[in-house]
């Protein structure tokens, strides 16, 4: 997968760990989805893996999956609109402390630009790759919220704008096998 689709997909766990901060999350398995856009190049290049990931034989379709299901991700299925989904834990003390999961490459920086009971708007930069941003969530109690983000980053010496539309749901009290990230 390239590092760019990696680094956007571990941004929404970064903006996972900026909920905390106006809204307490449940303890437990979350289901984060993220759909990328507004770049053309990133929606070929997203269409482009999906048409790779459904032509690949079955048994190495499945070891793909299995890779990916290892970090918690899996590929957009039909009828998910192309939305990459991501299992997070938050354990009883990450909830408590509201230390919430949080991204542990690119060298980043939040700010947390107004908060209510409901809402929050955040900013954040990144070193490596350089990107940068802004994104808003709306929180449906402990359990739920929905973020909209806007990007700014660098592929391959060319600046790139990008839209991500996610989703995150409380799943359930345990986390199986999926562990907390750092």
């Amino acid at each position: 997968m390239p590092r760019t689709i990696t680094t956007i997909l571990l941004l929404g766990a970064l903006a996972l760990g900026a909920t905390a901060h106006a809204q307490t999350a449940r303890p437990g398995l979350w289901e984060i989805q993220n759909k990328m856009g507004g770049n053309a190049q990133m929606d070929q290049a997203m269409a482009q893996m999906q048409q790779q990931m459904a032509s690949m034989p079955p048994a190495q379709r499945k070891q793909m999956e299995d890779m990916l299901a290892k970090q918690g991700m899996s590929m957009p299925k039909a009828g998910s609109g192309g939305a990459m989904a991501m299992k997070v834990c938050i354990t009883p003390e990450m909830a408590a402390k509201q230390d919430m999961p949080m991204q542990t490459e690119g060298d980043c920086t939040t700010t947390i630009t107004s908060r209510s009971a409901t809402a929050l708007n955040m900013s954040f930069v990144c070193r490596n790759p350089p990107s940068s941003g802004e994104g808003s969530y709306t929180f449906s109690g402990d359990t739920a919220y929905t973020m909209k983000m806007q990007m700014k980053t660098t592929h391959q010496g060319k600046p790139q704008n990008m839209t991500m539309d996610g989703q995150g749901k409380w799943l359930a009290a345990s986390c199986g096998n999926v562990k907390p990230m750092k």
